[in-house]
This record gives structure tokens, sequence and C-alpha cells, in this order.
């Protein structure tokens, strides 16, 4: 271990220090909760980085997910023609990666549909009820969010009105510290040629975010009361479809709309940022912006999840952008930086895979609020109070998620920095060797 490992593992406690530094109630701490939630974290991130057997399966499904990827490219390439390849025009959001939304959208549908994923999900719920000693409709929404966005609010819908304000502050962290699997396709293409292993690190990382959102609630917004559904397993309803070709056709629907979301908020905070960087660059005559501001904030923050130096102030800069601009332009920022030798250590790129995997952003805190309060509008004033804290928490997960992958991480992965992606799962296995040796 050396002394990045170390500052990783002491960044692990300094964002739940600052976690708890701004707590509504100091003296509440579920000691238990806090113990299994670092506890997972560090055995998921053990199995992926350090054991033999766990590897294999580990490169297996990056490559399930990279073929999955050329499977999605089919249709896109059907309805945009050379827009959709790369090679011809270069490379287009609108047109390479927005599709991939879709399609994941209606292939999540479909595993709905078919029972696959609410097993997954009622699987990891009752993992955190029975170990953290949270409600069951907290950590069946918690464990949803693994999979999905907004949508997974849904599956607690009748338990909201009754929920108390610590668990409100629970769905949103955790909403927010983690990403939905329609969207993760978008951040696997932007970073697959210089990151091949991605895919299977952004999946790990969603997993590993969901106990570390659970910790970092409880410590911003202790409980306080006692929740219906304490210790209690609450089951996912029926799906709604038909047919899985209704599942699909409602999975593609509700993708379509997904990516229009995307589209208005990157026109809608890109224009803005660029409105709040004009005025910012006129006060201090053209030497500051919004982003730079916030860059600077992060930066002792990089730095505790054991970023080297030389890359921090550049990781910084990413966590300011992905606050205030989605993780859509992060996550294209820090393939953009691993191409350029903007970051230059395989260890910053893999640290910062995992803190960015997650919608900590003012957007988001946006449409939860909004999405949960339209289901209990009664509790909008309960809802509304814990929103920010929520962001803040969310924030530091990911962050404490981006400290375990630096705890684990081994220096030998000059390979990270190639630019060609390995195709088959025994070349997977030979590129990542040196990265997950012991």
């Amino acid at each position: 271990m050396d002394r990045y490992n170390i500052i990783s593992f002491s960044g692990l406690f300094l964002c739940m220090f600052l976690a708890w530094a701004c707590s509504t109630n100091h003296r509440r701490l579920n000691f238990r909760l806090i113990a299994w939630g670092l506890a997972l974290q560090l055995i998921m991130g053990a199995l992926i980085f350090t054991v033999p057997a766990s590897q294999i399966v580990f490169l297996r499904l990056n490559d399930w997910i990279l073929k999955l990827l050329e499977t999605a490219q089919a249709g896109q390439k059907f309805v945009f023609g050379s827009l959709a390849d790369s090679k011809a025009v270069g490379f287009v959001l609108f047109t390479q990666a927005f599709p991939i939304v879709i399609f994941f959208s209606a292939l999540m549908g479909l595993l709905y549909f078919w029972r696959v994923i609410p097993l997954i999900i009622c699987g990891f719920a009752r993992l955190f009820t029975r170990l953290m000693q949270v409600s069951g409709a907290e950590s069946l929404c918690t464990a949803s969010n693994i999979f999905v966005g907004i949508e997974s609010v849904t599956a607690i819908r009748p338990y909201l009105p009754r929920m108390t304000r610590s668990e409100y502050c629970t769905i949103l962290t955790a909403g927010m510290a983690t990403v939905a699997s329609s969207t993760m396709g978008i951040y696997v293409l932007f970073l697959v040629d210089t990151f091949p292993t991605i895919a299977g690190h952004l999946i790990a990382a969603s997993i590993m975010s969901a106990p570390a959102a659970l910790v970092m609630s409880k410590l911003v917004v202790p409980e306080e009361e006692h929740p219906v559904t304490l210790g209690l397993d609450v089951h996912m309803e029926p799906p709604e479809d038909a047919s899985w070709i209704d599942a699909i056709v409602s999975g593609a629907m509700a993708g379509l709309k997904l990516v229009g979301g995307i589209v208005a908020l990157l026109v809608a905070f890109l224009g803005l940022l660029a409105l709040a960087d004009l005025l910012i660059g006129a006060l201090t005559g053209g030497h500051g912006s919004l982003t730079t501001i916030l860059g600077y904030c992060f930066y002792p923050l990089a730095l505790a999840m054991g970023i080297p130096i030389s890359d921090a102030p550049f990781a910084a800069n990413l966590l300011g952008q992905r606050l205030i601009m989605t993780e859509v332009p992060a996550y294209q920022n820090l393939a953009l930086g691993i191409r350029t030798g903007q970051m230059t250590d395989p260890r910053s790129a893999v640290i910062m895979a995992y803190a960015l995997c997650g919608f900590a952003h003012i957007a988001s805190l946006a449409i939860f609020v909004g999405g949960i309060v339209s289901l209990a509008p009664e509790r909008r004033k309960d809802i509304v109070a814990v929103g920010p804290r929520a962001l803040l928490a969310a924030t530091l997960a990911c962050l404490m998620t981006g400290a375990v992958a630096g705890l684990f991480f081994n220096k030998s992965a000059t390979h990270l920095l190639k630019p060609a992606p390995p195709t088959s799962s025994a070349q997977l296995t030979s590129t990542i060797s040196g990265q997950l040796a012991p």
C-alpha cells in the first residue's frame, strides 16, 4: 500500500466527518449503519480490485456491456445513417450517444417485465434493511436507484405520505448518488477508447454508491422518528405492462422522454453557465469562471480521494462541472483530458470514473424534489427542506466511492491510457491484469 492508498483511506473518514459536521443532530448516530455501509463498500472494492475469481466475472460483465453497446448502435445507424458513425463524421452527441439511452430504457423495461430487475432490487433492499437498520421503503428505493432514476420513487409510492424527513433525505440522496442504467451507456461511449474496462467500473461504482448514500444521508439528517416500515421488507408492485412488447414500447418511450430531459437540461444549464461566466469575467477582468471557483472548492476533496497533486486541479474542475453542468459534460471532459494528457495518472482516471458516477448536481435536485412532491404534495415543505442537504450527502457519497477506488487501486495500471480498447474477454483479462493485481 503506497501513500496515495493511505490518503484515499483517510479520505473515506474525511467525507463522513464532513457529513456529520453538517448534521441536523450531531448526537444521533447509527453506528451499525455507518459500519455496515463502509464495510459493504470496502468488500465491493476488494472484490473488484484484488480477488482473482471476481476479476473474471468483472471482465466478463464489462465485455457483455460493450457488446450490448454494439447492438444498440444497429438501430441508431438505421435511423441516422452516417451521423451515427463517429469515424465518418466525428462525435455527435445527439445521434451517437442519446439513442443508447432509448435502447437501454427499452431493455430495462423488458427485464423489469420478466421480473429479473425486481428480483435483484429486492435482494439488495433486503440486504440493506437487515444489515443497516433502515426502513424497508428507503432500502427498496435506494436499491432501485442502482438501476433506474426518478421512476424508482414509484416503487414506494404508497409509503411516501407517511415517511420521515430522514427517509426523504435518504431517497433524494440515493437518487442523486447513483446513475440510471439507461444513461450509463453514454459514459461508456465517451471513455471506452481510453478506458477499456469502464463499463464494469461504472456498474461497480453505482452499486458501491448505494450504501454510501445511506451512510451520508443518515449522517446529514439522522433518523429522529419511527419509520412505518422500519425493519420490514417492502415488495415491488408487479409491472403494469400487458405484455413483453408493451414493456419494450413503454421503456422506449420513457427513454425518449429522458433524452428530451437531458437535452433540455444541457441547453439550459450550459447556457446559464456561459452567462454566469460572462458576468464573473466582467467582474474579475476575464480571470475567473464559476467552474474555476468550484474547482478551488473541490480541490482539497480531490486530494483527499487520493488524486495525485499533478491531476488534482483538473479533477476538481470536473467535480465542479458535474455539480452545475450534470455528469454528461464532466465525463466527456474526463475522456478528453485522458486523451490530451491533461490527466496523466491512470489512478486519477479510475478514481474520477467512480467519483463522477452519480446524478449529484443541481438539475437532478430539481428533478427528484419535483418528482417526489408530485407524488406526496401534502409533504412538500419537508421534502423541499431536506433537498439541499441531500445534494450535499449525494456529493459526499460519490466522493466516498471515489476514495474506495483509490484505496484499492494499483499503480501498475498504465494500460488505461492506451487508446485501443480490447475486443474480447481474453484481451480484457490481459489488458487489466496489472491494475487488478493484489
